[in-house]
């Protein structure tokens, strides 16, 4: 290819993978379903989009270093003291069992749905194991499923990746060299996989601590640092035998995330886009590598062997994974309703069906247009019916909002008080001892002592909180608390605000600030302290003069802040959460029976 058409597919490849998610974004669908359909309709389109054509041979290593790096960043959002009791039998079933079972049951399909030869059809079983957090993340996130199948899904994804990845090349080199050796033989290639990747991990996880405790590079460096050690100590295991690199991908994250003695300046936004990115771009390209001619007689047949996954493949993994444990007839349904395909299957399917072809394997042409099929059947049917199916077994969490409240004062703890009379299941947080006795005096739920500290120093997520609102009488307190923690919750971070004319760094950090520019948190305590309350009451009836708005609690259960930039509209049946001046005589008017 000449220069000018290096650059053309480049730039076009990186432009289709951010639109793509971007459409995606505000088509509220998953972003791997128009991914896939624009890198295949842009592939037949131009061939400057092929990557084969672009990268050549760097192609297949590429996309096993970036698939690394994926591994790596869902590693980090694993904690270890979630993976316990019966989740943590049922996740080891699934890796083991589930592998077996959709292995075997999908070669046997795969040779008279698709008239494959065997050694193809093995092939695709094995490709056609895995899932992966990237599909099944987003798809949770949509979903909102209760904890327990939700690190359940989370973890066998993040894990089954690799395995699935380890199966497949040695698959691959079984079925190319065609030397017939035994089974035995086989599992000690397995074996020897994944002996090489765990010795990659210790290695890899050696190197970050000896940097981070010694060398202690800044944020920005470090992460830097964290991305250099994971694509390098892949690479070298990738060179000793081929992707055992995402097993170590895999134990690195988990060592950064769980390990104790690490002092890692998590950027975990950076990884975030990186990952987002490197997606977009995969999926584009290994999708571009699908032509209409090789789908022309595979669609149906495809199709088939979907149904045959979903509806029998999957259940039956589900039901053999989690029997004798305690879970729920509808957790276990939602598990067995939830196996999409994602980058892995693709990537494997890219790098080993072009050689299979040329050693003259019957059905190998097969094996990257039906995974293709696979994939975007199994993403379009979880992500239109996942929630519908998750709310109908009833595992759905509470669609009301969850707030965490972080300080101990009295205006706080009230406006708690306030909040759950109106129907929310508030948490709240304060550091000091005499708060948090004044927080559960009020009856309030109080969470434990090492939630910041938890959240903020591994970056895990607060479990079921909607929205963080911070509202301590130090403001620097907020204002960096709330630049740690966004992200770390499922909606938004907010703070109050802090005097105008005040010299710390509070009134300089983003972050949404509550309840306009007067009525910072000095203001709030100081007219509490004057007699002010604060005060419930239907939406639909006009304040007194001298009353101010703080919250409106929406008749489903949504919370919605008054902040400087936004003062929401309210609706029939909303409640609205004020603060009344020190002369009302008015009090409190809780919710209507059943309302909330």
């Amino acid at each position: 290819m000449t220069t000018d058409q290096v650059l053309l597919g480049v730039g076009l490849t990186l432009v289709l993978a951010v639109g793509s998610q971007i459409l995606a974004g505000r088509l509220r669908i998953p972003a791997l379903i128009v991914l896939l359909l624009v890198g295949f309709t842009a592939g037949a389109l131009v061939d400057e989009l092929d990557p084969h054509r672009l990268l050549g041979p760097a192609f297949s290593p590429l996309v096993s270093l970036a698939v690394a790096v994926i591994l790596y960043d869902a590693g980090l959002g694993l904690d270890l003291r979630k993976l316990k009791g019966h989740v943590r039998r049922v996740v080891i079933r699934l890796i083991w069992i589930g592998v077996l079972i959709t292995w075997v049951l999908g070669t046997l399909l795969a040779m008279p749905l698709l008239g494959m030869d065997r050694r193809a059809a093995v092939m695709l079983g094995a490709i056609l194991v895995v899932s992966g957090p990237t599909v099944v993340g987003p798809l949770l996130s949509f979903v909102r499923p209760k904890e327990r199948p939700q690190h359940i899904l989370v973890w066998e994804g993040s894990l089954i990746d690799p395995v699935g990845g380890i199966l497949g090349a040695l698959v691959f080199h079984l079925v190319e060299a065609s030397t017939g050796r035994p089974v035995g033989s086989g599992a000690l290639n397995f074996l020897g996989s994944v002996g090489v990747g765990m010795a990659g991990g210790i290695i890899g996880t050696v190197l970050l601590w000896v940097l981070f405790r010694r060398l202690r590079p800044g944020e920005i460096l470090g992460t830097t640092a964290q991305l250099a050690a994971v694509i390098a100590v892949a690479a070298c295991c990738d060179v000793v035998r081929e992707d055992s690199g995402l097993i170590a991908a895999v134990m690195m994250g988990l060592a950064v995330a769980n390990h104790p003695g690490f002092d890692v300046p998590a950027r975990r936004p950076f990884f975030e886009t990186l990952v987002s990115l490197i997606l977009g771009l995969l999926f584009i390209s290994i999708s571009a590598t699908v032509t209409p001619q090789s789908l022309r007689h595979v669609v149906l047949p495809a199709l088939g062997l979907t149904v045959v996954l979903v509806l029998v493949v999957r259940p039956l993994v589900a039901f053999m994974s989690t029997l004798g444990t305690d879970l729920t007839r509808g957790e276990r349904g939602l598990i067995g309703w939830m196996a999409p395909r994602g980058i892995v299957a693709a990537a494997t399917a890219s790098t080993f069906s072009a050689t299979l072809v040329a050693k003259g394997i019957g059905g190998a042409s097969k094996i990257l247009p039906t995974t293709f099929v696979v994939i975007v059947a199994t993403v379009t049917l979880y992500g239109l019916t996942a929630s519908a199916v998750a709310r109908g077994l009833g595992v759905v969490r509470p669609s009301r909002s969850r707030p965490l409240l972080v300080g101990g004062e009295p205006w706080v703890v009230d406006l708690g008080r306030a909040l759950r009379a109106a129907g929310l299941q508030v948490l709240m947080w304060a550091g000091l001892d005499q708060q948090r006795e004044r927080i559960g005096q009020a009856g309030l739920e109080l969470a434990p002592g090492e939630l910041l500290a938890a959240a903020t120093g591994e970056g895990a997520e607060l479990e079921g909180i909607t929205a963080v609102f911070l509202l301590t009488a130090e403001d620097d307190f907020n204002a960096l608390a709330a630049t740690v923690l966004r992200g770390s919750v499922e909606g938004s971070v907010h703070r109050v605000g802090s005097p105008r004319e005040s010299v710390v760094v509070a009134p300089f950090i983003g972050g949404e600030v509550l309840f306009g520019t007067e009525l910072t948190g000095v203001a709030l305590a100081r007219r509490y302290e004057e007699g002010a309350s604060i005060v419930t009451r239907p939406a639909d009836q006009a304040a007194p003069a001298g009353w101010d708005m703080l919250f409106l609690v929406r008749g489903d259960g949504r919370l919605d802040p008054v902040t400087e930039g936004n003062r929401p509209l309210p609706g029939p049946g909303d409640l609205a959460v004020l603060l009344a001046p020190a002369s009302t005589d008015h009090p409190a008017v809780p919710p209507a029976p059943g309302q909330w």
